[in-house]
């Protein structure tokens, strides 16, 4: 994108009228420097919107839900499953009923993949599982878990050069024998956004269920998760602006009732007997015990803001800003992005080393001009090892995120290049 374009969008979207929404963007940090906050992908920052929905229920409406019969009971039961409301219509799921409140994406697809475990699907040896080499751990741990328990077999895409999925063995990876196909949607390392309705068309055909990790897209661009054709779709809510502690797992609505329980005890259940338990229907089967009441409630209304923005919009100005770093960091010397090249089919978290200087210690320079990045593997280390690095450097943006911060990561790269020796550069 040209700087002319990258104007162009830039006016459209009043980015500094949505920054005085964030309190915390108007921090000083590190020597009374301005915060420069590139790590959404690891967490969002939180509206004044948002936060004070948070005050006022516990202020005005705190209670546990479903079995209280007062006023207090009534509106807190009332604001939880209107939040459930709000996330299937931003999802565009068919049925608010098939909206399951976990505590992160985490949970939502080790629930996924336990329930596989125990239910009707039960795999078995010469069963396989498909994941890729892109993967966030938590879509890579609980389906090695499922196979070690079941004799299943785990297999997996590998990715390319440029970032992408390895589609080239897909008649072999997606056969007979597949039974899950799960993937991410946008990779939290590389920013890739994956063809998932294809895939999922793929996989339906031999017989296969498909889980999707959208961490990285729902707070990012619109989701549908119907067109998308998919069976299970995991986000969080922390990185949609809304608070840690909730996250969601949307299954189709005939698979959610006839898969077991994941966790069991109160408000899951129908009757108990000292013999045997009967189920509530879903999405209650899936919530057991107290649930984020307050937490749920503030991702209702993250969903309020982000629609109030809108996705459409807030997707092509984190578009403009990737492009505009992209741009920026091709132009240091030294630097290598991991990822495609361009903001093409990607999303907002760039991930690069910087020769001659471990990620820690980039981002550790970084952080002492105020500019707020990640260092690691970012919970990504299989691909981190596909490109022959044990760690990266990740810079992260979101509907916040101006061509100023894009700015001072560069200034502040060029200083930690000067700092451990590394080589002049022409990004200036």
């Amino acid at each position: 994108m040209s700087e002319a374009e990258l104007r162009d969008v830039l006016g459209v979207f009043d980015v500094e009228a949505v920054r005085k929404d964030f309190p915390i963007l108007d921090r000083l940090v590190r020597d009374a420097r301005p915060l420069v906050y590139l790590d959404s992908a690891n967490t969002s920052q939180k509206p004044r919107q948002v936060l004070d929905v948070l005050t006022d229920f516990y202020e005005r409406h705190n209670s546990n839900i479903h079995r209280a019969t007062h006023a207090l009971g009534e509106e807190a039961t009332e604001a939880y499953e209107g939040a459930r409301i709000k996330v299937a219509e931003f999802i565009s799921a068919p049925d608010a009923s098939e909206v399951v409140f976990t505590k992160n994406s985490s949970e939502a697809l080790n629930l996924v993949a336990n329930v596989l475990a125990w239910g009707p699907r039960g795999l078995a040896p010469g069963d396989e599982v498909v994941i890729t080499e892109m993967e966030h751990h938590s879509n890579i741990v609980p389906w090695q878990l499922l196979c070690e328990r079941t004799g299943a077999t785990l297999r997996w895409f590998g990715v390319t050069d440029e970032g992408r999925l390895d589609l080239s063995s897909v008649d072999d990876l997606v056969n007979e024998r597949t039974k899950v196909l799960s993937l991410v949607h946008v990779s939290n390392v590389l920013g890739t956004v994956n063809p998932v309705a294809e895939l999922a068309a793929r996989a339906h055909a031999v017989g296969a269920l498909v889980v999707v990790d959208g961490s990285q897209a729902v707070p990012h661009m619109p989701v549908d998760v119907a067109a998308l054709g998919v069976d299970f779709y995991a986000f969080t809510g922390h990185k949609m602006c809304g608070p840690t502690g909730i996250g969601v797992l949307w299954g189709r609505r005939e698979l959610l009732d006839e898969l077991p329980p994941f966790l069991g005890g109160g408000e899951m259940i129908e009757t108990v007997t000292m013999e045997k338990s009967s189920y509530a229907a879903v999405p209650h089967k899936y919530e057991a015990g107290t649930p984020p009441i307050a937490e749920a409630v503030m991702l209702g209304a993250a969903v309020d803001y982000l629609t109030g923005i809108g996705m459409a919009a807030i997707a092509n100005h984190e578009q403009a800003i990737t492009s505009y770093a992209l741009a920026r960091l091709d132009r240091v010397d030294g630097v290598r992005i991991l990822g495609p090249a361009e903001a093409f089919d990607r999303g907002g978290a760039i991930s690069f080393t910087v020769d001659g200087v471990h990620p820690h210690d980039v981002a550790q320079v970084l952080d002492s001009e105020g500019v707020a990045v990640r260092a690691g593997h970012h919970c990504g280390r299989p691909v981190h090892q596909r490109f022959g690095i044990s760690a990266s450097t990740r810079a992260s943006s979101y509907l916040y995120t101006t061509p100023a911060e894009i700015d001072a990561l560069i200034a502040g790269l060029e200083q930690a290049k000067e700092f451990f020796g590394g080589p002049p550069s022409h990004a200036a």
